[in-house]
């Protein structure tokens, strides 16, 4: 039987992790909990993602959009290359004029249209990833 595939959760809420992450689990993924600030501090993302592997990363943009979607960019360019991913905001409109028309963002509101958004879109995303 295949391992079930692994999503990445990068977010700054923890509540709105742990809401995420109990979701994702029942949709039959194992979820891998990372925050942004322990990125910025320096966490070995390398060794996380080679041994972890996941197929999804959902990543939460937050205020100060600018910074954190410069930040976003430089993780997409860099460690977190070739890696599909969902994108999370608590305000669509405030980030919209900084990730352009073409890039789908789901807006947190509430805890049960908005997380099954992400869920589907999570599903989605590890269908699309090539396989090996």
């Amino acid at each position: 039987m295949p391992a079930q595939p692994v999503v990445a959760v990068i977010n700054t809420n923890p509540d709105l992790v742990e809401l995420l992450k109990a979701r994702i689990e029942a949709a039959g993924f194992v979820v891998l909990v990372m925050h942004v600030e322990d990125i910025r501090a320096g966490l070995d993302l390398e060794s996380v993602l080679d041994q972890h592997d996941p197929q999804v990363i959902v990543y939460d943009v937050v205020m100060p959009y600018e910074r954190n979607w410069r930040f976003l960019q430089h993780l997409r360019e860099t460690t977190l290359r070739d890696r599909r991913f969902v994108l999370t905001t608590p305000n669509e409109k405030g980030i919209r004029q900084l990730v352009g028309r073409d890039q789908k963002v789901y807006e947190v509101l509430d805890d049960r249209g908005d997380v099954d958004d992400i869920v589907q879109a999570v599903r989605e995303a590890a269908r699309a990833r090539p396989t090996a």
